[in-house]
């Protein structure tokens, strides 16, 4: 292998390291993204639940009153 063919490789190596790494930052920003999105979600489930649980103890209290 000569220094021509040496030189080659190592730019093409270069080239694809830059490159992935651009792709690796914009899927960790669509990561991040997705991440809070479920975070909310979660939160929002929670949140139902706990609305559910008031509801369905007030439901219980009413029926033992009766």
């Amino acid at each position: 292998m000569d220094w021509t063919q040496f030189g080659i490789l190592l730019l093409t190596i270069v080239g694809m390291f830059f490159t992935l790494r651009a792709d690796i930052s914009s899927n960790r920003a669509e990561a991040t993204a997705d991440r809070r999105d479920i975070l909310q979600l979660i939160r929002s489930i929670q949140e139902e639940i706990k609305d559910f649980h008031g509801r369905l103890c007030a439901i219980e209290e009413r029926n033992r009153s009766k």
